[in-house]
């Protein structure tokens, strides 16, 4: 039996009650060599497949298997000490990330040689690409799959999800620039080269007003590619009257002639979005 059709079996039998035992050694060993090569990179929560995202859920039932395996214990980092079951990445400079104290990463996320971590957190089964940097007290939650050369600004909430199994979590993809304070939750897509401005905040529901021609043009769960986004709000009628409902408003393309620095630039020259 494979690894995955393993773990699924062992997930289920927990989940429906026919097992309540401890798991074996040879089941624990299958749990902890997978979360060891999430953390390695040899695996990833969500993959692209024919242009469309497939998310792995018995990499999701791993770490639910994982939680169930650990024990709480006094783990320290430096000075710091925490008590917890899972433990905190450990770094050597063999990795080549730069960790700005008091940055953590938890076992199992995988963070891509040439990432910067400011004062931030990275939750288990994320994913953070080559180039990327996670600014001060941002937080990327768990299974997030962030990827290359992105700029996370300070203060961003990206959401994570292990419950439901099915559920896809946040992917932001290359090139992209998210603003101070913005929050991505419910398995939003933010398609590569896309910059939002601060404080957007986009769910699963939120809409995503295209304004920028004479006609509309509305998304739900999906920024499109190289969008330049801020924060909006539109009228919706309630039993007690009008209101400003949020949303989030497309209000203009980057240039794909040119590089992010001097796209980033002509952003903030030409549309006035606070990044």
């Amino acid at each position: 039996m494979s690894a995955n059709a393993q773990i699924t079996k062992l997930f289920n039998d927990y989940k429906n009650g026919s097992r309540t035992d401890a798991l074996s050694a040879s089941e624990g060993k299958l749990v902890t060599d997978t979360i060891a090569e999430l953390d390695q990179g040899q695996r990833r929560i969500t993959e692209k497949i024919n242009d469309k995202y497939a998310t792995q859920t018995w990499l999701k039932e791993a770490i639910l298997l994982y939680f169930r395996l650990m024990k709480m214990n006094p783990i320290k980092a430096g000075d710091l000490e925490f008590y917890d079951k899972i433990p905190v990445k450990k770094w050597t400079g063999a990795e080549s990330v730069r960790v700005v104290p008091p940055a953590i990463a938890r076992f199992g996320s995988f963070i891509e040689a040439g990432a910067i971590l400011m004062p931030s957190y990275v939750n288990i089964g994320a994913r953070v690409g080559a180039g990327t940097m996670i600014d001060t007290w941002a937080t990327v939650g768990s299974c997030a799959q962030i990827g290359k050369n992105v700029h996370i600004s300070g203060g961003v909430g990206i959401g994570g999800v292990l419950e439901p199994i099915q559920a896809q979590p946040v992917v932001i993809e290359d090139n992209c620039f998210i603003g101070s304070r913005c929050i991505l939750v419910e398995g939003v897509l933010v398609e590569e080269g896309a910059v939002l401005g601060a404080g957007v905040t986009i769910t699963s529901s939120t809409k995503i007003i295209d304004v920028s021609s004479s006609k509309e043009i509305i998304y739900q769960g999906c920024v499109p590619k190289n969008s330049v986004v801020i924060p909006g709000s539109i009228q919706k009628q309630f039993p007690a009257g009008t209101y400003g409902v949020h949303c989030a408003l497309i209000i203009g393309k980057r240039k794909a002639s040119t590089d992010l620095k001097t796209s980033l630039t002509d952003v903030l020259r030409d549309f006035q979005v606070a990044v």
